[in-house]
């Protein structure tokens, strides 16, 4: 499988596999302490949670977000530099800052079905092909398989319009050991795999949108304002206690940084710091000539 990268591999190398093929795998990220500990953390919540109950998040699949406040070690995943790096390249172009989107656990359970192939900027009214909006992870907590459910995705979808139909052979299984990630961009078709094998496939989703755009997740309702002031700053930035962009998501003319950490004072403050300004000039800005009614679109692929 192609875009393959070991842990530390050179970052301009992974960014430039995701430009082009729209993913990239890096190995081994975890190691085999982070695993336990992250498992460790997270036992609870998966015990406490039941299976799905809707065809597209699978009815033998367990589901839970609100990762931050949950797990130290997915604080760390969030923060990964190799991710980041592609973060930073891809979402950077198109916004000031960027935030967390979504944190959560997809554990597919034997005899799960294939899900719908579809992409994740679906959420967004926005035909493709379009700016990728969103960066994806899936974190391999247990070894991903063809046959125990490894994501499928789309290598070269990222550039299509929504009328394009992948065909089986297109199709590819993210297949990698446990304590890898894949990096992809929202707009890739992907979905998870059918899990034909005896044990469940383990992933973590962590990901990342454009700082002008409504999160998937609500992340400053995940955890209260006094745990929220334990995170670390970029943490905090991440979740949405930030500007951003110069004058975007202020709180009562203060930002929103400040007040969460009780730094906003009460005389006027500026909401259009001078880093924010200068990001604002080297974005790119988009054009939109047309919009037309359409829902989300999502693809009935029949394997080979």
């Amino acid at each position: 499988m192609a875009n393959r990268f070991p842990a530390g591999a050179d970052q301009e190398e992974i960014v430039q596999a995701v430009r082009r093929d729209g993913y990239a795998i890096v190995e081994r990220v975890l190691d085999d302490a982070g695993i336990a500990q992250l498992k460790a953390e997270l036992e609870p919540y998966l015990k406490d949670t039941g299976v799905g109950t809707e065809d597209f998040w699978g009815h033998h699949t367990k589901r839970f977000g609100a990762l931050i406040g949950k797990s130290e070690i997915a604080r760390q995943m969030l923060l990964a530099p190799a991710v980041l790096g592609v973060a930073d390249a891809v979402l950077l172009e198109l916004c000031a800052r960027y935030w967390g989107n979504y944190t959560g656990v997809m554990h597919l359970g034997p005899g799960e079905s294939a899900q719908t192939l579809h992409r994740d900027t679906n959420l967004w009214p926005f035909n493709n092909p379009a700016p990728p909006l969103t960066v994806a992870t899936m974190w391999a907590v247990s070894d991903f398989t063809a046959d125990n459910g490894g994501t499928r995705l789309v290598p070269g979808s990222h550039l299509w319009d929504d009328a394009r139909q992948p065909e089986p052979d297109e199709i590819i299984s993210a297949e990698m050991p446990a304590g890898s990630v894949l990096i992809y961009t929202g707009n890739v078709i992907h979905g998870g795999g059918a899990n034909r094998a005896n044990a469940p496939r383990y992933g973590v989703a962590l990901h990342y949108v454009l700082g002008w755009l409504r999160q998937e997740e609500n992340q400053m309702l995940t955890m209260t304002r006094d745990e929220a002031r334990e995170m670390p700053e970029e943490v905090q930035r991440l979740m949405g206690y930030s500007l951003g962009a110069s004058a975007l998501g202020f709180a009562d003319h203060r930002d929103p940084f400040e007040i969460l950490n009780g730094q906003a004072g009460d005389e006027p403050a500026s909401i259009s710091p001078q880093e924010l300004v200068d990001a604002e000039e080297d974005i790119k800005r988009l054009n939109v000539i047309a919009a037309e009614g359409g829902g989300r679109t999502r693809f009935e692929v029949e394997p080979n």
